[in-house]
Order: C-alpha cells, then structure tokens, then sequence
C-alpha cells in the first residue's frame, strides 16, 4: 500500500501546516507550484521550508516544477477563462505529456506529502496529480489530504 499525502497552506499558521506535516509522519514534502517563492505565507518559501521541514519533520524537501501547471493555464484559471472542467484536461494532459509515471515512478512517494498554496484541495492540482498517480499505479494507493 502506497500512501500520498497532499497539503495547502493558505490559512494555516505555520504551527497548524509543520503539525499536521509531522503528526504524518511524512517521508518527504514535494512542493508542486509553479514557484516556490511565494510571500503569501512566510513559512511556505521553498528555502525556508526546505529547513523547516528537515528540522521540524526531520523530512526532506523537493521542488518538482513537472507537477506544476503551466503559468498560461494558471493564469487563465485565475481569470475564470477555463473552468474546473477544462483546467482538469489540460492538466491531465500535461501530467502525461511530461510521462511523470515514466519518469518519476510512484514507489519514490510513498508517504511523501504534495504541497501547493490552495486551502483545499477539491480545486487544486495537487488533487488531480495524486489521483493520476493513483490511478496510472499498480500498486494500491490510498490518499490523505491534510486540511
């Protein structure tokens, strides 16, 4: 059994995202954004979460831009110019025109937990790509999302 867990941290304080994160026992943090500098919340800089994470989870962390969205298809999410429905596709798409399953396998993130910005995940890519995962696996794989 395989395990992946997924994470948002918009409108987490710091000591709510590394207790749920630790309190998982997660394997690594794999950021999953487009950039990992973002200030919407200081803890979430990837820099500052590659130490956080080490320190506070004694779990290493890897940024993996394959499993980031396209700015152009983020950029026209956020302008409401495609809708969830249409968003998914080329989503979807892009996860296999980049052969992520080739590529990075699924076994290498057992118990790691998949981060993106969004509070939860019922709209966020980090759902769509665990699910793909889910279901391009052989192995069985149950998901958590830590909200």
């Amino acid at each position: 059994m395989i395990t992946l867990y997924t994470i948002g941290f918009t409108k987490k304080s710091a000591e709510q995202f590394f207790e749920l994160l630790k309190n998982s026992h997660i394997s690594k943090l794999v950021d999953i954004r487009i950039n990992n500098a973002s200030q919407l919340a200081g803890f979430a800089k990837g820099k500052d979460l590659q130490y956080f994470v080490k320190q506070i989870c004694n779990a290493p962390y890897e940024h993996i831009i394959d499993f980031a969205p396209t700015k152009d298809l983020l950029s026209k999410w956020r302008k409401e110019e495609v809708d969830w429905n249409q968003y998914t596709k080329v989503y979807l798409n892009l996860l296999q025109e980049r052969s992520i399953i080739k590529k990075y396998g699924i076994k290498n993130f057992d118990n790691a937990c998949f981060l993106c910005s969004e509070e939860t995940p019922e709209f966020c890519h980090r759902r769509l790509l665990v699910e793909y995962l889910k279901k391009h696996s052989t192995e069985e794989v149950k998901i958590i999302h830590l909200v």
